[in-house]
């Protein structure tokens, strides 16, 4: 599906046209092999390029063929199984024309043309930047609400109620945040190489909003290296709460077994069939109980004063 969009400086609303127009937004989603070819010739693009933002794998990076740039980045969606994912983003970029090109509808497309953001379609530059800002702002809400996550797991953590969901939780959110890194990352050096201005032409305040969203891509990394670290440290004290309480355990069983096993020591010597010491007192009974009561109470307090229970 390729889309035309226009609006000018002066004009309040977006329009939608049926062909190009000079200063418009060609706007490509999904395109098919024929759309592909059509722009291929109408605009004198690299197709190879242009299929290249349909794969899913393409990593951010920039290059330039003649008086054309092509950006690549990576934003992040949520599929149809409600998973975080990133996916491939094609800024093309020449003396008249701007084109974007992605596998899934792009993010913030509604908010550009709901008139929410203050753009203009013959701005190319600054328009880029401003995509790349909407892009940058759902990284940020992606990442604070696994943060969230993280820190309501963390503290259950404290009641010992985390389950095995939250493992499981926890190796999907690793994913999503080694996912973001491995997009954030590239995005900043190719944000760098926009800086020099040999692949688009910036004015002062398009340098600083570049800056912006380096620093803000800085901020993102950090917070993704935080919550992996958050993950790990996670999963290392359960892991060593689980160990100690194993261990308790077993040392309370290993004492108990001991004060049940010893007293059937005598229980055993007095079931047996032979002649014993006192058999024939009426208190030989009452000796043997209070005797293994006592033992019993004795390896008690022994267990207590070496810590064993």
């Amino acid at each position: 599906m390729v889309r035309y969009f226009y609006k000018s400086l002066r004009s309040q609303q977006v329009k939608e046209l049926k062909d190009y127009q000079r200063g418009c937004w060609i706007y490509a989603e999904a395109p098919t092999e024929q759309e592909i070819k059509q722009l291929t010739e109408k605009f004198s693009l690299s197709a190879g390029h242009l299929e290249d933002a349909l794969d899913i794998d393409e990593m951010p990076r920039l290059e330039r063929e003649g008086d054309q740039s092509y950006i690549f980045v990576r934003f992040a969606y949520k599929n149809d199984e409600e998973e975080l994912v990133t996916v491939p983003l094609l800024f093309i970029f020449g003396a008249d024309i701007l084109i974007t090109v992605s596998q899934v509808p792009l993010p913030s497309l509604d908010v550009f043309l709901s008139g929410k953001i203050d753009f203009a379609t013959t701005q190319r530059a600054k328009l880029v930047l401003q995509i790349l800002q909407q892009i940058s702002e759902h990284y940020d809400t992606f990442i604070t609400r696994t943060s969230k996550q993280i820190k309501l797991i963390r503290s259950r953590l404290r009641g010992h109620e985390i389950s095995n969901q939250d493992f499981i939780d926890f190796v999907l959110i690793e994913d999503e945040l080694n996912e973001f890194l491995s997009s954030l990352m590239p995005t900043n050096a190719t944000l760098r190489r926009l800086l020099l201005g040999r692949y688009m032409p910036l004015f002062d305040e398009d340098q600083d909003i570049i800056e912006d969203l380096l620093l803000n891509n800085e901020q993102s990394i950090e917070a993704c290296n935080s919550n992996l670290k958050s993950i790990k440290n996670i999963r290392e004290a359960y892991s060593s709460i689980s160990s100690h309480n194993l261990n308790y355990t077993m040392k309370v069983l290993t004492a108990v077994t001991v004060m049940i096993t010893l007293p059937n020591v005598f229980y055993g010597m007095y079931g047996m069939n032979i002649d014993l010491p006192f058999q024939n007192q009426p208190w030989a009974y009452a000796l043997i109980v209070g005797f293994t009561v006592f033992l019993v109470i004795l390896m008690f307090l022994f267990a207590r004063k070496k810590r064993l229970i």
